[in-house]
This record gives C-alpha cells, sequence and structure tokens, in this order.
C-alpha cells in the first residue's frame, strides 16, 4: 500500500476479526510485525498494537519479518527481505553459526553461505544462485508466522513490549537549516 496505511489500518483489523468471528475483546494478545521493512509501516502497526494491547489490557507480541520467514523452515536457513538499491535484510539461522540480522548489500550475500544453506524470502532465488544454494518458500505466510510465534511467546513474563526493529537509517532526515518553532502554550 503507498499511502493510507494509517487510515485503513483499524478498519481492515475489524474486517479481519468480523471474517474470523471475533472480537477484539475475544483476544489474547496482539502480534504484530516490527519489521525490518517500511519505516512508515512499522511505526504504525508498532503503535497500534501496543495501543490496542494497552486499551485491552493484553500483551502485544513484537514478531521480526525475518524470524516469521524462518519459522519452521529447514536449518541452516538464510531469511532476505529486499531492502531496496541492491540491499538485502539478512538473518541466518543456523545452529551455533547463527548471524543477523543485518542490511547487506546483494553482491556480499555470498558472506553469509553456509553448505546444504537454503534461502528464503524475497529475492531468494537470485540470492540462492548468487550463492550456490537452494531456495524455497517459507513454511508460512508472514501473517500466520507471526501469530504463531506471538502465541508462542505472549505468556512470557519478560516479553519486552514491541518496538519498530530499524537496521538502516531512514530515508527522510529533519532539515539542516533552522528547528522547528515551538509556539508558547
Amino acid at each position: 500500500m503507498g499511502k493510507g496505511q494509517a487510515e485503513r489500518l483499524m478498519p481492515l483489523i475489524q474486517d479481519v476479526l468480523d471474517e474470523a468471528g471475533v472480537a477484539l475483546r475475544d483476544l489474547d494478545a496482539i502480534g504484530v510485525g516490527i519489521g525490518p521493512g517500511n519505516f512508515t509501516g512499522i511505526r504504525i502497526s508498532v503503535s497500534a498494537a501496543r495501543g490496542l494491547g494497552l486499551a485491552l489490557g493484553i500483551p502485544a507480541v513484537g514478531v521480526t519479518l525475518l524470524d516469521a520467514l524462518a519459522l519452521d523452515g529447514p536449518r541452516p536457513m538464510l531469511a532476505c527481505l529486499d531492502a531496496r538499491r541492491d540491499n538485502l535484510y539478512l538473518q541466518r539461522f543456523a545452529d551455533g553459526a547463527e548471524r543477523g540480522p543485518d542490511l547487506v548489500p546483494l553482491s556480499e550475500a555470498r558472506d553469509w553461505a553456509l553448505p546444504g544453506i537454503t534461502v528464503v524470502g524475497q529475492r531468494s532465488d537470485e540470492v540462492a544462485q548468487s550463492i550456490g544454494a537452494a531456495h524455497a518458500p517459507a513454511a508460512h505466510a508472514p501473517a500466520s508466522a507471526i501469530a504463531r510465534l506471538a502465541a508462542k511467546h505472549w505468556q512470557d513474563p519478560d516479553l519486552p513490549r514491541p518496538a519498530p526493529l530499524y537496521i538502516r537509517p531512514a530515508d527522510a532526515a529533519p532539515s539542516r537549516e533552522t528547528g522547528p518553532v515551538i509556539l508558547p502554550g
């Protein structure tokens, strides 16, 4: 969605609940994707999940999209998301050889290879070809994986509040000219 995420999110949540025959008060927890990805989309989704969780008195559980891609997949696995400009967000899932998440130029993806590794996610075919590995679809759709991981962790007493996972700096920056004017209250 190019624009209008904030305006569309709450009605979309209600549509999904209606389709499932569930009300907000029936929820035990809220799972939310925390990134990496679109800065605005992440801020909106995390804010909405935390706000709903607070209002309903239930926990909000943050799940990275790379963890969601890797859920129930073979090991070793390289989860990747397109970060634009020939960059990728990568995370390697392998016993004793975990790595990431990081922002990596596509040309350096080969440094993340391991024998027998399977690549999943966006541009997985391209990455797999460049590192001489197999690629496969993720075992679950992102929303389903986020829900499954949230259901697994929502009762953890040490569960942190969800926060955006920003791996790279924002493309937009405040003006370097004079700062905003604070109006008297």
